[in-house]
């Protein structure tokens, strides 16, 4: 089986990436920059692409990413992951022992503060738990993916019109085509700490950005998941805003999110 790294980048030194990440396969790295062009060299035995593109979206990278992808697995990655030793065999060895799991999601070490997930044993993943996973927890089987022709959301993430959720609703429109995400208790890096491209706060923004994801990704029961959300986390997110006003402005993130999805 082969491992293709596809990594999203934002305004990176991509000669020196592959050494920084500590790359040990094929890897196909869309760089957000100031120019369009693409580059393509040896990394000790292993096939390094670059397509720089001045068009901002992450998951326009993804997707251009997906659309140049080879081999039996692809591993989504940010520029600001760093493998360990001996993670591409612990991958293939991963799906090797699940053959009927088409995605599996790995443990990446973060800061405490950041983490929303650790796969303490083995477990599916479904429609009601696929939202705490980032995309650079997770290899795929490139042929069922293409098969069920599932991307990555243009409106959310970094460089979109709405701040983050691209990777919840990448899952979920997984689970909805039928395939089988499986999270496994196998750790493969480490995610270097920086300053977040697209959090400011607990603002009017985040709450109303979070509504118009929730309406994509829960569609009739997103009031109920917005309610439980804000119930959930005020104590940490509401210092600001209080959370009656925290879930009427994902109320109207919603409303708007439903008029996109009829668009």
């Amino acid at each position: 089986m082969k491992l293709t790294v596809l990594t999203a980048a934002l305004e990176q030194d991509t000669e020196n990436l592959p050494e920084r990440m500590h790359l040990a396969c094929d890897a196909i790295i869309v760089n957000q920059c100031d120019k369009d062009g693409r580059a393509e060299w040896d990394y000790k035995g292993h096939k390094i692409t670059v397509l720089n593109r001045a068009e901002r979206g992450v998951g326009r990278s993804r997707n251009l990413a997906l659309s140049e992808a080879y081999g039996d697995i692809v591993l989504f990655s940010d520029d600001d992951i760093i493998y360990d030793e001996g993670y591409v065999p612990k991958i293939i060895r991963a799906f090797r022992r699940r053959p009927k799991a088409d995605l599996l999601l790995f443990n990446v070490r973060v800061n405490e503060k950041r983490r929303t997930y650790w796969n303490s044993r083995e477990k599916n993943v479904h429609s009601f738990n696929c939202g705490r996973y980032p995309t650079f927890c997770c290899a795929a089987r490139l042929d069922r993916l293409k098969e069920a022709g599932v991307e990555f959301s243009l409106l959310f993430g970094g460089g979109a019109p709405y701040a983050n959720g691209e990777d919840s609703l990448f899952f979920m429109d997984c689970l909805r085509a039928g395939l089988k995400i499986r999270a496994v208790n196998v750790v493969i890096g480490y995610e270097k700490e920086r300053t977040s491209t697209w959090f400011s706060g607990y603002d009017v923004k985040f709450f109303r950005d979070r509504g118009v994801l929730y309406a994509f990704l829960y569609r009739g029961w997103a009031e109920l998941w917005a309610a439980r959300f804000v119930l959930a986390k005020h104590k940490e997110m509401c210092k600001d805003i209080p959370p009656l006003d925290a879930f009427l402005l994902m109320h109207s993130g919603i409303k708007k999110g439903r008029q996109l999805c009829r668009g």
